[in-house]
């Protein structure tokens, strides 16, 4: 077995572990399991004589790895946390992220001695809080609830919830430094978003280029949940493709090869940190260093093992991701449906492979793989799934690359001049006008919502689409032999 399919099973057989302890089986049934396997794959070995089953009956061991790795992760997060619930009491503690502002703040708060842990704290919009800063608590601090909103906070590692308590700023600038810089550059690019531009416009320009959300309106999330277009203020690869293209193309034309791949590697990396390290940006930011690094080496870009190891270095990092964050599932399932389901339904139905009119047929197949794949999700988690999204998205996703582009160069502009970042506010007014008009059109069409999906149906509708996938692949390969 090459060292590169190595590196794709035994991955694969990691992340099934961290998901099967994920989902609630103890070790006992995860190593029977395991062991079950393993038997299998010898049988097939001492049966079809071929080596991979072997290798497989061994990298299959691995299942009990990932189980017994989240269950240390998770034991070891518990063991260091120290929280006093429901009573009240007087803490200090330091602002470890990105403050969501709004019509309020919501801060995570770290306890300094003697707690220990992670809070989610809701405040008032007055006084303003940043990152870094050190403040003193007094309130109580609770539990959260249902479990499975705590199981998506204890993701992140938050363990309780303190609403609205006293708050008094001890001492600024306490935590990293470079997070602390990037930070006040993403505040300072919002600031110029909303100086050029209307409040609306300026905050879906902010989320759809530095995913920030805190000032839309709940009419506006709504209208964009029921449009099916939410996902585009969710960061997604495009960014990173972006920069990436952008840093690769003007620094490789002044410095050396290897040198303009580390600094473009830093920008990635700084991006991430500036964007609040959301699971799409992370997975897209490793694909886009292998990619990158493949470059570098001189050795082929595989799509597959680039999609397996983002999985797998962010499940290393968190294995809670895998199970409890519906951002990390979105961004993986839309990235398969597009590379695996989107080929496959060119080839069943005989699409054309020209992009169309305003690259219409290429979103389209784009959206509808996209869509499918997440589809289940989208109800379990959100409630509700509409067809209607498809032509939604069909219209706004031509204009969304050009819109993004123009943002971030709205962005730079405005360190310049004021001025000119008005008049090129004007410009990219346009394309906002356009792209706000068909959310808010499509998000009044709720009828043919789908707002029921068991777990059990999921499974069964992926398999679906696994057999399509498989079928269409073998059919073409079946059809390629008879023609030679």
């Amino acid at each position: 077995m090459k060292i590169h399919d190595i590196a794709f099973y035994a991955a694969g057989f990691f992340i099934l572990g961290v998901l099967a302890a994920g989902i609630g089986l103890n070790k006992s049934v995860v190593i029977l399991v395991t062991i079950l396997a393993t038997a299998v794959f010898l049988l097939l070995g001492c049966f079809t004589k071929r080596r991979q089953n072997f290798w497989l009956a061994g990298l299959s061991l691995l299942i009990i790895a990932g189980a017994f790795y989240y269950f240390n992760w998770v034991n070891h997060q518990i063991k260091n946390i120290s929280i006093v619930f429901n009573e009240k009491i007087e803490f200090q503690g330091i602002v470890v992220g990105y403050p969501e502002r709004g019509s309020q703040q919501k801060l995570a708060v770290e306890l300094k001695p003697p707690y220990a842990g992670k809070v989610f704290v809701k405040t008032p919009a007055n006084p303003r809080f940043n990152y870094g800063d050190l403040i003193n608590f007094e309130g109580t601090i609770k539990n959260p609830a249902p479990v499975s909103y705590a199981n998506y906070l204890a993701k992140n590692g938050i363990f309780g919830i303190l609403e609205y308590p006293q708050a008094e700023l001890v001492a600024e600038n306490q935590g990293s430094f470079l997070k602390s810089k990037l930070f006040k550059l993403k505040e300072k690019i919002l600031v110029v978003i909303q100086r050029s531009l209307a409040s609306e416009k300026a905050a879906f320009l902010a989320g759809i280029t530095l995913g920030e959300r805190a000032e839309f309106s709940k009419e506006f999330e709504e209208a964009m949940s029921q449009s099916g277009t939410t996902h585009l203020v969710a960061l997604s690869g495009y960014n990173i493709s972006v920069i990436v293209i952008a840093m690769f193309a003007l620094l490789n034309r002044f410095l050396k090869r290897r040198l303009t791949f580390v600094l473009t590697t830093l920008v990635i990396f700084g991006f991430v940190l500036m964007t609040g390290a959301q699971a799409s940006v992370v997975r897209a930011a490793i694909m886009g260093f292998i990619a990158l690094l493949a470059g570098q080496v001189g050795r082929l870009y595989s799509v597959r093992n680039a999609i397996i190891l983002a999985a797998f270095f962010m499940i290393l990092a968190n294995p809670r991701v895998l199970v409890f964050d519906t951002g990390f599932q979105l961004s993986f399932l839309a990235l398969l449906g597009i590379v695996y389901l989107l080929p496959a339904i060119q080839r069943f139905f005989y699409f054309n492979k020209s992009a169309g009119f305003l690259f219409w047929r290429e979103n389209f197949l784009t959206t509808l793989s996209a869509q499918l794949a997440v589809a289940p999700i989208l109800v379990l988690n959100f409630g509700n799934f509409s067809p209607v999204s498809l032509l939604a998205n069909i219209l706004i996703l031509s204009v969304i690359p050009l819109t993004m582009s123009l943002g971030f160069i709205l962005g730079a502009i405005g360190f310049v001049s004021y001025y000119f970042s008005l008049v090129f506010g004007w410009f990219i007014n346009l394309l906002l006008s356009y792209e706000v008009f068909i959310i808010k059109f499509f998000g009044q069409l709720d009828f043919l919502q789908i707002d029921y999906f068991s777990g059990f149906l999921a499974f069964v509708y992926y398999l679906i689409l696994i057999i399509f996938v498989f079928c269409v692949v073998f059919r073409q390969k079946g059809s390629r032999k008879l023609m030679n």
